[in-house]
């Protein structure tokens, strides 16, 4: 059984949606960033403060490697993770990769209140503008995309996946 793996920015629902599809389908979610945390023993704000952005993403990479050779799982990303186009590679290998996509305004609802996000410290909308203007061509590069922006609920997004997964599947 292959792996669901869901990429995208930050806020775009990775983790709620993946949470939906594990209940629907009894596959077990993996939170890569949950799992860095309790890895590594200290929030994702003081890896990046003591050790650096660099270091993170190795541990991600590691991670990625580790994740892209189990199956049945549904994997839900860190925002960064197409920062190397190695880990969509390996993901792709035993696993349906689907980004998903939301506009500006639609992230900074969403994460608004977070202060557990070391790349949106200071001035948060010029912060998410600026990480997703770069970003955008890395997620619009995955094969399967949907945008959630302006989506009232996650429920549809969760459905729309598990009958892409199927679909690919039988």
């Amino acid at each position: 059984m292959r792996n669901i793996i869901l990429v995208g920015f930050m806020g775009t629902g990775k983790t709620t949606v993946g949470k939906l599809i594990a209940e629907k389908t009894g596959m077990p979610l993996i939170d890569m960033d949950s799992l860095i945390v309790e890895r590594a023993g200290k929030s994702i704000n003081d890896i990046f403060a003591q050790e650096g952005e660099a270091y993170f993403r190795q541990l991600e990479r590691e991670l990625v490697q580790e994740l892209a050779a189990t199956s049945g799982n549904i994997i839900s990303t860190g925002g960064g993770i197409v920062l190397n186009p190695d880990n969509i590679a390996d993901f792709e290998k035993n696993g349906l990769v689907v980004c998903l996509l939301a506009d500006a305004e639609s992230v900074l609802d969403r994460v608004r209140h977070d202060t557990a996000r070391p790349l949106l410290a200071g001035d948060k909308e010029k912060n998410i503008i600026h990480l997703l203007e770069t970003r955008r061509p890395l997620y619009e590069s995955i094969t399967h995309k949907i945008n959630t922006s302006g989506r009232p609920s996650p429920i549809p997004t969760a459905q729309e996946i598990i009958d892409l997964y199927e679909s690919i599947n039988s």
